[in-house]
């Protein structure tokens, strides 16, 4: 469902975050369940969850908005198509952005930076985060298209 339709039938219900992100992956189109990350120029985090069955959900990484370093690139987005994961919301860049358009993964981030993020793996996983106006919280279900990110919490 597009993400206008959704606001028009959910109204305030319906978070809608204010981020304006750039496409990048090759389904301009996704949805799932919000997994999250939260970490600052260091993508150990990313890299560990992505290898692991995404069962059609969709990373929210929470950067800080750090376009210094990227958090993905085609590896680890690689990664998140052979074991299921349906998208990847970045609040921070990404690189390798030409091979991520030919990804089958829905991805979307503030920008792009050639250079590789620390692997030291700090930061947290599954906790709530927030950016763009809302609050990211795992288990919500998220939709995403060319129009925004949307957020129903879950039942």
């Amino acid at each position: 469902m597009a993400t206008a339709d959704l606001v028009d039938e959910y109204g305030d219900r319906l978070r809608v975050c204010d981020t304006q992100f750039r496409q990048f992956g090759g389904r301009r189109r996704f949805s799932g369940r919000v997994r999250t990350v939260s970490c600052y120029e260091d993508n150990g985090l990313v890299r560990e969850l992505l290898r692991t069955p995404g069962d059609g959900c969709v990373l929210v990484v929470d950067g800080g908005g750090s376009v210094h370093t990227a958090l993905t690139g085609d590896l680890i987005a690689a990664s998140a198509v052979e074991n299921g994961w349906a998208g990847l919301v970045i609040n921070g860049a990404v690189r390798d952005s030409a091979a991520l358009a030919e990804l089958p993964l829905g991805i979307k981030a503030l920008g792009t930076n050639p250079r590789k993020s620390s692997k030291a793996g700090r930061g947290a996983v599954d906790v709530a985060v927030g950016f763009g106006g809302v609050t990211f919280v795992p288990g919500d279900y998220l939709y995403a298209d060319d129009d925004g990110v949307v957020l129903l919490p879950a039942e």
